[in-house]
């Protein structure tokens, strides 16, 4: 997988699940139904951290500029926003190429290169890691409760 895909996947997936979690607001302010909200908003918040996790990892590997990567942050809180954004992305060509930091690659600078570098070379391991954390602040946020409580 490269970043290119890695980055356009979770890209996609934040566009539609905005729109099943729009959606699902929509059925409940109308009166249709509750019930799509805690899926529609829990696959939402899961997919979210995501791609929030992606960005970071794709923008450490591509180099890009902190104001271009802190912007894909950003627009993942704008409905439908990551998908315009990883257009530009890939034809301004920061998306292409490999990992660079894998086995054989560049040498890692500083702390957050030698995290990524460990994580590719460590795959299996890394995927099992990065999918528990996320769980863990995604139930962490569950618990808490929504951004905004019904009322």
């Amino acid at each position: 997988m490269t970043p290119r895909i890695l980055f356009r996947t979770f890209a996609i997936a934040e566009v539609f699940t905005w729109a099943g979690l729009i959606t699902a607001i929509i059925l409940r302010g109308v009166g249709v139904t509750d019930a799509l909200m805690p899926i529609a908003g829990g696959l939402h918040g899961f997919v979210f951290l995501s791609y929030c996790v992606s960005t970071v990892f794709v923008w450490v590997n591509q180099k890009w500029r902190f104001g271009h990567g802190t912007l894909g942050l950003v627009l993942a809180i704008i409905p439908f926003a990551t998908l315009p954004f990883e257009i530009v992305t890939d034809r301004k060509g920061l998306l292409d190429g490999g990992w660079r930091l894998a086995p054989g690659g560049d040498a890692p600078q500083g702390f957050v290169e030698h995290v990524q570098a460990w994580i590719l070379r460590h795959l299996l391991l890394s995927v099992i890691i990065l999918v528990a954390l996320v769980s863990l602040v995604f139930t962490v946020l569950l618990i808490l409760g929504p951004p905004v409580p019904r009322g």
